[in-house]
């Protein structure tokens, strides 16, 4: 059986994805029948639109390709918690499971801020499992945010 830390290791890549776009690297893949059917990395800087997340890209995609707006029986993994708008695209196509990475202070809505994925208020819950891989999603996000204030700063001390 395929572990949470091998799919985690596939949400990683698309992330990377993302950071050679130099956008946040954060990426998700959505896993039904043990085999992946979706994928996404974080694009809002690209588009300038503020639903292009990698959760929403994934589950579009899997949308497409299951034929239907109902994901009930795939999982979700992600590098990082997903926010209010991801989690609300979760409850909607009624995903399974929501496995993720790094937690997020800021704005997680799967258990850090508001756990939105567990109201029993929604006419749909998803199972969470957070911290996968946390400490490489995690660092990838560090990482970026300090690449790019140095980058500020250089370009800023160069005007």
């Amino acid at each position: 059986m395929t572990t949470d830390a091998y799919w985690m290791e596939q949400a990683i890549k698309e992330a990377k994805r993302a950071e050679l776009l130099e956008e946040v690297p954060i990426g998700a893949i959505i896993v039904k029948d043990g085999e992946i059917i979706a994928s996404g990395y974080n694009l809002r800087e690209t588009t300038q639109q503020a639903q292009s997340h990698a959760e929403m890209h994934a589950i579009q995609s899997a949308n497409e390709k299951v034929g239907s707006w109902r994901l009930e029986d795939c999982d979700l993994y992600v590098t990082l918690e997903p926010c209010p708008m991801c989690a609300g695209a979760i409850i909607q196509s009624r995903i399974r499971r929501v496995i993720f990475g790094a937690y997020d202070p800021k704005a997680g809505c799967a258990g850090t801020l508001y756990n939105l994925l567990d109201d029993s208020r929604f006419n749909h819950q998803t199972e969470v499992i957070g911290g996968v891989m946390q400490d490489e999603c995690g660092g990838m996000l560090t990482s970026f945010f300090r690449d790019l204030r140095k980058r500020k700063a250089a370009k800023n001390s160069r005007d």
